[in-house]
């Protein structure tokens, strides 16, 4: 038993070593990649069986003067996407629905056509491969350069209730549109509106406080930039659009939501065996519900990615290895993310799944 416990006790020692190595690894690449970048601001948070790490380059803004930190709020945008996907997998384990159910009896201010019937599943939407009209943001940004997603509900559903055939059902088509779908059917299953569902099922148990819907002040937030560094508004999203892109959050509390997938004992955690299934995959991506897989040889961390006009965000974690990653900018530069997410596992987290594996041996 002595030997039992020296040996328990000489691989957590080991553990903690490692993911202080591990985080000092990730501060220096961040902060080489934050200075070729130096009027974006960067928050970084870091989860490394469960001891959380914070780092933070640069202001809020390229007026300030005030640094960025673990509290500072950015846009978030379709990162929501994974919540929206969680809620699904909820309600799946609650009985409340299918995930291979046909969409067609949970919607109801939408009206399928006869062609469109028994043929779109609830696992198609969060999958994007449904097949269904996205919303023309090209279009839309043509009318409001600085806020094209404000809209009605009846331009919303009148792309739905016209359609009449499905473009390439089963074939990757990234939509915003099938995600509005998918916090319809939230809508009808639960007899809440979506915002009230997101702080019921995942904002409240998290503690996730200073996470952000339709109404917010905040000072320590930052101000945002669109690819050609001009300044860029955050969205309004509206009830209908929301479940594709509401929420404004910060690397804390985004951490805490990390936390609780880990754990393997939350109703969220829980429902990330559902939502962590291969629904859709090709040569290019792997999908679940509402999230991506990223997979090395034995190892796989799973992600979602948010670009807004003005900010790129990622939420990434590998349960195998027991860390997250949260990174987030104050622009809308997905280069930057990539470059940050890509270096910091191809030099840092890959090895950790070996590490991993060598002491459960």
């Amino acid at each position: 038993m002595k030997i039992l416990s020296r040996i328990l006790i000489l691989l957590i020692i080991c553990q903690a070593a490692y993911g202080q190595t591990a985080a000092k690894k990730i501060d220096s690449i961040c902060q080489s990649i934050s200075k070729k970048n130096p009027e974006v601001g960067i928050s970084v948070g870091f989860l490394d069986n469960g001891k959380e790490y914070f780092f933070n380059y640069g202001k809020i803004s390229k007026e300030s003067k005030q640094p960025v930190n673990e509290k500072t709020i950015y846009e978030i945008g379709s990162i929501t996407k994974l919540f929206t996907g969680n809620l699904i997998a909820q309600a799946s384990n609650e009985g409340k629905l299918k995930v291979d159910d046909f969409i067609d009896g949970y919607l109801q201010d939408y009206k399928l056509s006869k062609e469109l019937q028994n043929k779109i599943k609830i696992s198609d939407l969060a999958s994007h491969q449904s097949g269904l009209p996205d919303l023309d943001f090209k279009k839309l940004t043509e009318l409001n350069p600085k806020q094209p997603l404000d809209i009605s509900k009846e331009l919303v559903h009148s792309i739905i209730n016209e359609k009449t055939e499905l473009i390439d059902y089963g074939n990757y088509r990234y939509s915003n549109m099938s995600f509005i779908l998918l916090g319809a059917i939230l809508e009808k299953v639960y007899g809440k509106d979506y915002e009230t569902l997101i702080r019921e099922k995942i904002l409240v148990p998290t503690k996730m406080e200073n996470t952000f819907t339709s109404s917010y002040t905040v000072e320590n937030m930052v101000t945002g930039y669109d690819y050609k560094g001009v300044q860029q508004d955050f969205f309004n999203w509206n009830t209908v659009v929301a479940p594709a892109g509401l929420l404004k959050s910060n690397t804390s509390d985004l951490t805490k939501l990390v936390k609780s997938i880990l754990s393997n004992k939350t109703e969220i955690s829980k429902a990330t065996t559902i939502s962590e299934n291969t629904f859709y995959k090709n040569t290019l991506r792997e999908i679940g519900l509402g999230l991506q897989m990223e997979r090395t040889n034995d190892d796989v961390y799973f992600y979602k990615t948010g670009n807004t006009m003005a900010c790129s965000s990622i939420l990434a974690y590998n349960k195998k290895a027991d860390w997250g990653l949260v990174i987030l900018l104050n622009h809308n530069n997905s280069g930057i993310v990539a470059d940050l997410i890509n270096t910091n596992y191809d030099e840092v987290l890959q090895k950790k799944i070996i590490s991993t594996s060598k002491n459960k041996k």
